[in-house]
């Protein structure tokens, strides 16, 4: 259950930095750290159910 919670959270820190790289406002921030959050968390959930079923 960690995978997905972590890969939103990692996702949203690296699409803030990544935004403010680029010279980004508070909401190109947060447009960006939305999207990387949500594609993380997809890849996490992805590599959950992976682990899950392969160990049962």
């Amino acid at each position: 259950m960690i995978y997905p919670l972590a890969g939103l959270l990692f996702g949203a820190l690296f699409g803030a930095f990544r935004a403010r790289a680029r010279g980004g406002k508070t909401l190109d921030l947060l447009q960006w750290a939305a999207s990387f959050a949500i594609l993380f968390g997809i890849i996490g959930l992805f590599v959950l159910i992976f682990i899950e079923r392969s160990y049962v």
